[in-house]
């Protein structure tokens, strides 16, 4: 573990919406935590629920280490495991859960991968253009900018970053790396400053898009969303809870049209005079739209801002 990510202060995002909306659920005995972290919403939910057993998940070795450390005083009643969230339901099943009260999905990059420049999430620190959740993948940053043709830069920089120059800044990647391959977060920087266009007062700096949008190439983020929703769906029980914490567009999107479609008895195509998909509910939406954070988490934790949280419950 390097010395960045041992000297950080992690600030679980909409903790208290999430804990009081998931220790309404009765009886609530067996969480998954897909995306574990450093444990903070898990020792929140331990905390306030003392029957409650956790089994938090994640790709990260290092967060799994840190989280170990942060909840080893809840003994048996923690248990973490290295995986993907999108696999869920198998690694619940293996550890014996066949069905579970309540699941917890908080998506994307935590504070301490941001924050570390050895992991090369940020533009806003020197490092290896890495990215990669689980070290133990092949797949970097790096390889993609170096390797990908400019038409499948272009696709992951407009489908991931929504970026209207997509192309002008893949054909100029093409073109600099035929000079030198790219290896530093400051190179790729450099590139962004030069080809995007300057971003208005309260705009996300220009990088920011370009960095998410490899990110999301990387680790099949959005992928992952998707088996990890169905993942849930197929391990609560009838009354169970699922609750995802997003923090774009492109995720929100997915999880909002996840919980509309399962919380519908129909989802043929207006028009038709009769239904012919014979879809049933799956889930019913006990909080209707998305929960924000308020301005006094606001205050405390500025990467709240870009934060959604949006609640379903099994039938």
């Amino acid at each position: 573990m390097s010395s960045a990510e041992q000297n950080w202060v992690h600030i679980p995002v909409l903790a208290a919406e999430a804990v009081e909306l998931l220790s309404s659920v009765k009886p609530l005995r067996r969480l998954v935590d897909g995306t574990l972290g450093n444990g903070g919403h898990s020792r929140m939910l331990l905390e306030n629920n003392p029957e409650l057993q956790i089994l938090g998940i994640d790709r990260d070795s290092a967060a799994l280490e840190r989280a170990n450390k942060n909840l080893q005083q809840f003994g048996s009643r923690f248990t973490a495991v290295h995986g993907e969230f999108a696999d869920l339901d198998k690694l619940a099943a293996a550890h014996g859960w066949d069905q579970v009260d309540a699941v917890l999905l908080d998506i994307g990059v935590s504070s301490p991968q941001l924050d570390d420049p050895a992991r090369g999430f940020s533009f806003r620190g020197d490092g290896p253009l890495d990215m990669r959740m689980d070290r133990q993948q092949k797949l970097t940053a790096s390889r993609v900018l170096n390797f990908y043709s400019e038409e499948e830069l272009a696709r992951v920089f407009r489908d991931y970053g929504e970026l209207r120059e997509s192309r002008q800044l893949a054909r100029r990647i093409v073109q600099l790396r035929e000079e030198k391959p790219f290896s530093t977060t400051a190179e790729l920087t450099a590139v962004c400053d030069k080809v995007l266009r300057k971003k208005r007062p309260g705009e996300l700096p220009s990088p920011t898009l370009v960095f998410q949008a490899l990110r999301i190439e990387v680790n099949g983020e959005l992928e992952q969303l998707k088996s990890g929703l169905q993942a849930a769906k197929n391990i609560l029980r009838p009354g169970g809870r699922l609750a995802v914490i997003s923090f774009h567009s492109l995720e929100d999107r997915i999880v909002k049209n996840f919980m509309r479609d399962a919380a519908q008895n129909c989802i043929c195509p207006p028009g038709l005079p009769v239904c012919v998909c014979n879809h049933r509910a799956e889930f019913t939406l006990p909080v209707r739209g998305v929960i924000s954070a308020k301005e006094e988490e606001l205050n405390r934790n500025r990467r709240a801002a870009c934060a959604k949280l949006r609640v379903a419950d099994r039938t």
